[in-house]
């Protein structure tokens, strides 16, 4: 019998026992974990990722004077979207990898894609110069998925805490990898040629969180005390690395 019909019943017992306190206890707890229940299955609902859509698309504007509001956004009348809104070009061409990490990601998400605005994906390329990594990063919003089209790979994340256990794997062109939602994963270039991968991510803008950049080049900078005994390095250490980020 549900709870919340089961407790009158009870209270009843309770009067001919005697018991009345004891049964309206323990009708108060049963209907707090009823709603303690319903409400954890409700959060479960609305997870983190991104909603799915209740229509066939939603073509994000930037300013909601033409727009309808769908989803919790500003979108495009649906009969106003042109295949533009779903289209990107460029993704042949190979990205400029002159910088201090040798590599270089082109992004398709959201932004340089409107009609992907609520369908939960997006696209990356990075290209690696010899020698060239995807410096640590993690993103906040979205599962990775990455396979090598050319050149060899070192590539691996790390788990949660309390274990940071590396998983690691060495993949050459056609190997697949995943890297789960918010972990820390890289990308090293073994090789001393170029290397090329495409990678999927499980949201329209998955978000990215350079762990190098964001510690030390943050803006304003963190405290250097804080991260001299956080990483238990000298403080010239940390000014340094603060310098060149």
């Amino acid at each position: 019998m549900p709870v919340l019909q089961s407790f009158p019943t009870l209270f009843s017992i309770a009067i001919s026992n005697n018991q009345p306190n004891r049964v309206i206890m323990k009708g108060i707890h049963s209907i707090f974990l009823a709603c303690f229940l319903a409400s954890a299955f409700a959060c479960f609902l609305a997870s983190a990722f991104d909603p799915s859509p209740l229509q066939d698309f939603c073509v994000a504007i930037d300013h909601p004077k033409d727009g309808v509001f769908v989803n919790g956004k500003f979108c495009k009348d649906p009969k106003l979207a042109v295949a533009d809104d779903f289209f990107f070009s460029g993704l042949n061409k190979p990205g400029n990898t002159n910088n201090r990490v040798g590599s270089n990601v082109t992004t398709v998400n959201v932004v340089q894609m409107p009609g992907l605005n609520t369908l939960g994906i997006s696209l990356v390329r990075i290209d690696y110069a010899p020698y060239g990594e995807n410096p640590p990063h993690t993103h906040p919003r979205g599962t990775e998925i990455l396979v090598v089209v050319q050149g060899t790979l070192y590539v691996g994340f790390v788990t949660s805490n309390p274990e940071n256990r590396l998983i690691t794997k060495i993949l050459y062109p056609g190997d697949v990898f995943v890297f789960p939602i918010g972990l820390i994963h890289f990308q090293y270039n073994v090789g001393n040629t170029p290397a090329v991968a495409f990678a999927g991510l499980s949201s329209q803008n998955a978000g990215v969180i350079t762990i190098a950049n964001a510690v030390f080049g943050s803006n304003p900078p963190i405290n250097p005390d804080i991260l001299t005994k956080a990483f238990q390095l000298d403080k010239n250490v940390v000014s340094h690395l603060q310098s060149i980020f």
